[in-house]
């Protein structure tokens, strides 16, 4: 007999799902992205910002990468483990991008 209910075949539940984000919020996110876009472009005209220039970019480019791994990528609504690789990974390609630019001088 066939079981449509939420139970597999060794009687165990399958795991609980979490409710995603709707159109709405995505739509949210989408804007903020922009808003973070438009102030890294401005941030590079205003000649005033070139002597921090790459730290400004690569902070708003991580709050970026971080939104879109959350959402997007829906690591939000997975095991942290999953976030934390991430996280990791994003701090190791900062420090490895800072190092060679200071090794090469254009720090």
């Amino acid at each position: 007999m066939s079981d449509h209910g939420t139970s597999d075949e060794s009687g165990a539940s399958p795991p609980a799902e979490h409710p995603h984000p709707g159109a709405r919020e995505y739509l949210g996110i989408a804007a903020i992205l922009t808003v973070i876009t438009a102030i890294e472009v401005a941030v590079f005209y205003i000649p005033a910002m070139h002597p921090v220039l790459v730290p400004v970019l690569l902070t708003l480019s991580a709050v970026k990468f971080g939104m879109v791994a959350l959402w997007y990528m829906h690591l939000k609504f997975d095991a942290r483990l999953f976030s934390w690789l991430f996280l990791t990974g994003m701090v190791v390609a900062i420090f490895v991008i800072l190092m060679l630019m200071k090794l090469f001088g254009h720090w």
